[in-house]
């Protein structure tokens, strides 16, 4: 009778624990914040020598955990379809010396919302024309949401 007792007891803990683990799991997206002071936004140009003042704010429903810029040449014309906006094109080309950077960049531990800002220099002997900025903002469970922005280098 107690060997029963005790197996019920293990088997209702088993259940009761499993559906509390299940609530807290985190099985949402992170959001990239886009609004009027967002920098760099769709169509935007810099100058080389110039410097991008990158702004945007992140926010999760559990817990922001990184996020990385890349900058890549556009050269021919592909898209990351996270944006319906259409800029101007110039001329597919190919690049010579195209601005490539890539950096990750954590988020304090224990944020929901974070204010992200970093200066970029854009270097002065690259290849002009049209690139893409991608933004990535991962939450501490693995989430992953993606920002592609088309600028242009003058």
């Amino acid at each position: 009778m107690k060997r029963l007792f005790y197996l019920s007891l293990l088997v209702f803990c088993f259940f009761s624990c499993g559906d509390k683990e299940e609530d807290n799991k985190d099985m949402q997206k992170p959001v990239i914040y886009t609004d009027e002071l967002s920098v760099p936004m769709d169509c935007q140009s810099f100058t080389v020598g110039e410097t991008i003042h990158f702004s945007y704010i992140f926010k999760d429903n559990k817990e922001l955990g990184s996020y990385n810029i890349e900058i890549h040449n556009n050269f021919n014309h592909h898209t990351h379809s996270t944006s319906s906006v259409e800029c101007e094109k110039e001329e597919t080309k190919q690049p010579i010396k195209a601005w490539v950077y890539n950096k990750d960049f954590s988020i304090p531990t224990g944020l929901k919302e974070y204010s992200a800002k970093i200066d970029i220099p854009i270097p002065q002997d690259i290849d002009k024309g049209e690139y893409h900025f991608m933004i990535r903002l991962t939450d501490r469970s693995g989430w992953q949401e993606l920002k592609s922005v088309a600028i242009r280098i003058l």
